[in-house]
């Protein structure tokens, strides 16, 4: 049986004009909720501004993560695009999924895309595509 993940669907349209706002390069972010809903997108800077990886620099995750903590909301999520290629999890990002219990949700840019976003658990290098629960 495949895992769901919760997700209001306003949430799930922010991240996809994210992707399509930084064609040229990933988008990344954090996600946020209660209940296991994600209900809260706190997008970050891809430091690397590239194009085929993301990574949110130490200081702004500790900030995202102490903002998380301040309104009182669970970290459920990790989300960034990929402007090229499909949106599964590159190994890169299985390799760096240091957060086995929340989704990790990759977005599209491409108008023809299959999935505009996917969302995957990856735990010990295994990744599962979980199914999206929009409400």
């Amino acid at each position: 049986m495949k895992g769901q993940v919760r997700v209001r669907a306003a949430i799930l349209a922010r991240m996809l004009e994210e992707a399509r706002r930084h064609r040229s390069e990933e988008c990344c972010g954090l996600l946020a909720g209660t209940n296991g809903v994600v209900t809260d997108i706190l997008p970050a800077r891809n430091q690397l501004a590239s194009a085929t990886a993301y990574e949110i620099a130490p200081e702004e995750l500790f900030r995202l993560f102490k903002q998380i903590r301040a309104t009182r909301l669970e970290h459920l999520g990790i989300y960034h695009s990929h402007p090229t290629g499909e949106n599964s999890p590159s190994p890169r990002d299985v390799e760096r999924a240091f957060y086995p219990d929340v989704a990790y949700f990759i977005a599209s840019p491409d108008e023809g895309a299959k999935a505009a976003v996917r969302a995957f658990q990856i735990r010990d290098g295994v990744m599962t595509e979980l199914e999206i629960i929009p409400l």
